[in-house]
């Protein structure tokens, strides 16, 4: 169980839609389709309309700031069958970089991968009171493109299994590189709180809106002004 769990859920049954991908940079073809997750008639790039409205609101307003820079749609939808695909698939990677085997893990060692695995990655809950986040229609994990057409290099990449994916790791460096992947990390982050949105605080590129993590995060900002989650798991 996470911390999020305990917030209670009641679904409003608001439409799951289309992001309009013209507005927006998109890694193609979807990096987990790349790797054999298979969404059958389901697509990646469709969220909950409000959060699809606050998405298109975040990037007006890195264009204010950034004229020509572009929020790039990493992940958004993704349905339980694909969220165990990719616990099993870092679980696995993770095993392979160690130089190690299946059949050779000690239990210590399949536990402490595994915690590093869920550190990253919500379980595949079928549970209706604790659905993963991207299965409700109301996460996304994105980046930046600047007026380049480079992605903005945030200084690692999305679904690292380390305490470089951690938002604020490089904030108190005094190296200059870091400084610029904070600094990255802080202009995405400005333009998807101004737009609604809360950031997982693990992850420096996954954010969200109407489900139980944002809620969480909002409730321990807003004591005094308390929500609830509006999105449950979809199909």
């Amino acid at each position: 169980m996470k911390p999020y769990h305990q917030i209670p859920i009641i679904e409003c049954g608001e439409p799951f839609t289309k992001i309009p991908l013209e507005l927006f940079a998109v890694e193609s073809p979807h990096p987990y389709e790349k790797l054999g997750a298979t969404y059958g008639e389901l697509s990646p790039y469709c969220l909950r309309q409000t959060v699809v409205e606050y998405l298109i609101q975040a990037q007006n307003y890195l264009q204010l700031l950034y004229p020509g820079w572009y929020i790039q749609i990493f992940d958004g939808y993704r349905p339980v069958a694909v969220q165990q695909f990719m616990v099993d698939y870092s679980f696995a990677t993770e095993v392979e970089a160690r130089g190690l085997s299946g059949e050779e893990l000690s239990p210590q060692q399949s536990q402490e991968i595994w915690q590093g695995v869920y550190e990253i990655w919500a379980v595949p809950s079928l549970d209706p009171k604790t659905p993963p986040p991207h299965s409700t229609g109301a996460a996304v994990d994105v980046t930046l493109v600047n007026d380049q057409g480079m992605v903005v290099d945030m200084g690692s990449p999305i679904d690292e299994m380390s305490e470089r994916s951690l938002p604020n790791y490089y904030a108190n460096s005094t190296q200059p590189q870091a400084q610029n992947y904070h600094n990255h990390r802080q202009i995405l982050r400005d333009v998807m709180l101004k737009a609604g949105f809360q950031r997982n605080p693990k992850e420096w590129w996954h954010f969200s809106f109407g489900d139980q993590m944002w809620a969480w995060l909002h409730n321990q900002s807003h004591p005094h002004n308390p929500v609830i989650a509006r999105y449950s798991r979809l199909f």
